[in-house]
């Protein structure tokens, strides 16, 4: 999940060398907390926040996949 993450998030930002994700594992939930410019932050975010919500659903499908949840929360 974060590899896929991680190839998302670097895709739709201008600086993808300074994005950095952690993850939290919390039981069965992971959190990734996604840092990165605060010019990047809207372009992540998206429209009326509509990527944002999109990435949220792909992730949340992945780890479904391993019986796990996912969420993602995006630091300034």
């Amino acid at each position: 999940m974060r590899e896929f993450l991680e190839f998302v998030i670097r895709q739709l930002i201008e600086f993808p060398d300074e994005a950095v994700i952690t993850e939290a594992p919390s039981g069965r939930t992971t959190i990734f907390r996604v840092a990165m410019r605060q010019s990047d932050v809207g372009r992540v975010i998206g429209r009326n926040g509509q990527t944002i919500q999109a990435i949220r659903a792909l992730l949340a499908s992945s780890a479904a996949r391993h019986n796990q949840r996912a969420t993602i929360e995006i630091v300034e």
